[in-house]
């Protein structure tokens, strides 16, 4: 497994461990391993932009999931991204092949997805294109994905593609942007928000999805894992229920957040670090981002628990692990 030791990874590799796989991890050397502590995961250092790295990981294995990818709405050199996500999959699906691997399940993203005109939930079949993608995370993980799709066909190798929508819940270490919402609500930290929405999933329902999407997913498919459709100000409603503050009443227009945006990114130019708002975060909350599982229920039997026990077990454990302080 690649990305092992991410939100959604290390949650795949409870998923295993329960279900009595045995599995080698493909980490980073010197990279943070906390969340895969009790799970019983062997490691092999490497990297997805190393090919050499990813035969000797895939050596002997039946199965890969291929979880890593780089999640952030920001980068400050965007190339880094496209080979992580595009170049560094297409190194893991080769390696699979040529290892023997039987099967491979390639962790998308529902960013891929196109969206309705008339808002009502995405499918695996709405139309998209490359230009309808904003930022560097989509489009780089929309060009993946077509590759994979395109390599797999030409080499006659089984690959099954899950497309998650927003996870939320334990382990987010890190943590995603929707963790960092989510965790500024509960500091009270979120006095406005705007309207938008998500569709929000716990982690565990993800991560046993790609377990039934290697046992029942059809090669060549995509499935979505989602849970149910939240605006914003519901999500932070949620919150401010787990945590006794009010939730925010004022929403404000999202020009208004143009220039904090661009303060942010410009800060973050300056010292390295992450930005609180950017530019391709306040263009993507022009739609909420609804999506359909239906295909997922049909025909892998997957089902996703409330979303209230996700945000409530992501405000449990940011406060567990001193986040929260």
């Amino acid at each position: 497994m690649t990305g092992a030791n991410g939100f959604v990874g290390a949650a795949l590799c409870r998923v295993l461990a329960a279900e009595d796989f045995e599995v080698r991890a493909l980490v980073r050397p010197g990279s943070d391993r906390r969340n895969l502590s009790g799970t019983g995961v062997e490691f092999a250092e490497g990297d997805i932009r190393d090919p050499d790295s990813l035969f000797r990981a895939t050596a002997g294995c039946r199965f890969v999931f291929h979880v890593a990818a780089d999640y952030r709405l920001w980068v400050r050199r965007a190339r880094n991204m496209y080979e992580t996500n595009v170049r560094g999959t297409l190194n893991v699906l080769e390696a699979a092949d040529r290892m023997g691997v039987r099967r491979m399940v390639y962790t998308s993203s529902v960013a891929t997805l196109g969206q309705t005109p008339d808002g009502t939930p995405a499918n695996e079949a709405t139309p998209s294109r490359l230009n309808d993608m904003i930022g560097h995370y989509k489009r780089s993980k929309y060009l993946a994905e077509e590759a994979v799709r395109s390599q797999a066909r030409k080499r006659g190798f089984p690959v099954v593609t899950v497309n998650p929508s927003t996870p939320v819940g334990p382990g987010d270490f890190r943590p995603t942007p929707t963790g960092r919402l989510i965790l500024d609500a509960a500091a009270g930290r979120m006095p406005a928000y705007v309207d938008t929405g998500l569709n929000v999933v716990h982690v565990d329902d993800v991560a046993l999805g790609h377990l039934l999407a290697l046992r029942h997913g059809r090669a060549g498919e995509r499935y979505i894992l989602g849970g149910t459709d939240l605006s914003l100000l519901e999500i932070l409603e949620r919150v401010a229920q787990r945590t006794g503050r009010r939730p925010p009443a004022l929403r404000l227009p999202r020009w208004s957040l143009w220039p904090v945006a661009a303060v942010s990114e410009a800060r973050a130019r300056f010292t390295g670090g992450a930005p609180r708002a950017t530019i391709a975060g306040i263009r993507m909350a022009r739609r909420h981002m609804y999506f359909s599982d239906a295909r997922a229920r049909s025909e892998l039997g997957y089902r996703a628990r409330p979303a209230d026990d996700g945000i409530g077990d992501a405000i449990e454990w940011f406060r567990r692990f001193g986040y929260l302080d």
